[in-house]
C-alpha cells in the first residue's frame, strides 16, 4: 500500500487509540465498517495487461492442476509481489511457454543454417537440445526455482526485502527509541516510521502495520504479530515479536526499545567490521593472485619461451596468450564482482 492513502491521517485523537473489544467480543468478525478521514481511501491494485493475459490463457489450467501452495503464497506477500499464488503461476506458465516456444525457433533456425556448413548430424542434435533447453531451464529457475534450495523469484524477492530490512533497522530502532523516550504510543510510532522513506523497506513494514490498524480496523498487537509473520527479516521479525511479548506480559516497552536500538547499533558496527576485514583479506589476495603471481608467471614464461626450440618455444607463447588475454582479466573481473557483491549487501 502506498504511503499517499496515510498523508492526510491526522496522527492526534481519535485516530491513534488503540481499538479495543467489548468482552466476549472477537477480534475476527469478519466484514466491519471502518471510517476514513476525507481524502484517504485504498490503492486499487488492478493487474497489468501481460498478466490479465497470462491469467486468461492459463488461469483455468493452473486452477485445475495446481493445489494450495502456502510456502508460495508466503514468499509473495514477504517479497511483496501483489499477486495471488494462481494468478503468479499462470504468468509463470505463460512466460515458459513464450520461452520454448521461442528456444524451439531459435534452435530451428540456428540447425537449418549450420546444415548448409554440412555439419555432422550428431552435433546438429546437440546444438538444436542445448539451444532449445537452455531458455527453458533458464525462465523455469527464475519463476519456479530448482527442485532442491532455491525457490524462484519470490523466495529471492522476499531474501533481497530481507537483506534491505536489515541493512536499514539500525537507524530505523533509533528513530523508534528516540519516540519512545518522549512516551508516544506505539501506534503512533510505526505510523510515523512509515513515513520516514529513508528507512526504506522498513517503512513499508511500518506502513503495512498502519494499514492494518487504521484501514483494516486491527489492535495494534494483532497488526504488529501478522507483520512478524509476514516480515522476511529475521532480525525485525524478532524486534516485533518482543513488542508483543513485551506488551502482553505486563512490561514496558521504553526499556525495550532502548535496549534493541543499543544491540542493532553493537550488531551494525561488528557488522562493518567483519566487512573491513573482508575487503582487506580481498585486497592483500588481489596483490598476491592478480598482481604479483602472473607478473612473475609472464616473466618465467617470456624466458621459457626464449631459451626453447622447436615446437616448445611455440606452446609456451600460446599459453603466454592464454594467460595474458584470459586469465588476468578473468581473475580482475572476479575480485571487481565479489567486492560490487559484497558493498551491495552491506
Amino acid at each position: 500500500m502506498g504511503s499517499t492513502a496515510f498523508e492526510k491521517l491526522e496522527t492526534r485523537g481519535t485516530l491513534t487509540k488503540t481499538k479495543r473489544f467489548r468482552p466476549g467480543e472477537k477480534a475476527e468478525e469478519g466484514a466491519h465498517l471502518v471510517k476514513l478521514p476525507k481524502g484517504a481511501k485504498p490503492v486499487n491494485v488492478s493487474l497489468s495487461p501481460r498478466e490479465q493475459i497470462a491469467w486468461r490463457t492459463f488461469g483455468k489450467f493452473v486452477q485445475s492442476r495446481e493445489h494450495e501452495n502456502q510456502e508460495l503464497e508466503d514468499n509473495l506477500l514477504k517479497a511483496h509481489i501483489r499477486l495471488r499464488p494462481e494468478e503468479y503461476m499462470a504468468v509463470a506458465w505463460m512466460n515458459m511457454t513464450i520461452a520454448a516456444v521461442a528456444a524451439v525457433v531459435a534452435a530451428f533456425v540456428a540447425v537449418l543454417l549450420l546444415s548448409f556448413l554440412h555439419v555432422d548430424i550428431l552435433y546438429l542434435l546437440i546444438i538444436f537440445a542445448l539451444v532449445a533447453a537452455i531458455p527453458v531451464f533458464l525462465s523455469y529457475m527464475i519463476y519456479f526455482g530448482l527442485p532442491i534450495g532455491y525457490k524462484g523469484k519470490p523466495a529471492a524477492g522476499a531474501k533481497r526485502r530481507g537483506a534491505k530490512i536489515d541493512k536499514k533497522i539500525s537507524g530505523a530502532m533509533s528513530f523508534v527509541s528516540a519516540m519512545a523516550s518522549a512516551d508516544v504510543p506505539v501506534d503512533v510510532i510505526f505510523k510515523e516510521l512509515s513515513k520516514q522513506q529513508v528507512y526504506g523497506e522498513v517503512a513499508r513494514e511500518a506502513e503495512w502495520i498502519t494499514r492494518d490498524t487504521e484501514l483494516l480496523g486491527m489492535d495494534i498487537l494483532t497488526a504488529i504479530r501478522r507483520a512478524a509473520q509476514r516480515c522476511p527479516s529475521a532480525k525485525f521479525q524478532d524486534f516485533l515479536q518482543g513488542v508483543v511479548t513485551t506488551s502482553t506480559s505486563g512490561g514496558q516497552l521504553k526499556p525495550y526499545f532502548l535496549l534493541k536500538a543499543e544491540q542493532f547499533e553493537k550488531e551494525d558496527r561488528l557488522e562493518m567490521r567483519k566487512r573491513m576485514e573482508t575487503l582487506g583479506m580481498l585486497a592483500e589476495s588481489f596483490v598476491t593472485v592478480v598482481v604479483a603471481f602472473p607478473l612473475f608467471l609472464v616473466v618465467i614464461m617470456a624466458i621459457m619461451a626464449l631459451i626453447s626450440k622447436g615446437s616448445g618455444s611455440s606452446f609456451v607463447l600460446e599459453l603466454l596468450y592464454v594467460v595474458v588475454g584470459f586469465m588476468i582479466p578473468i581473475s580482475q573481473f572476479m575480485f571487481i564482482f565479489v567486492i560490487w557483491n559484497m558493498e551491495q549487501e552491506g
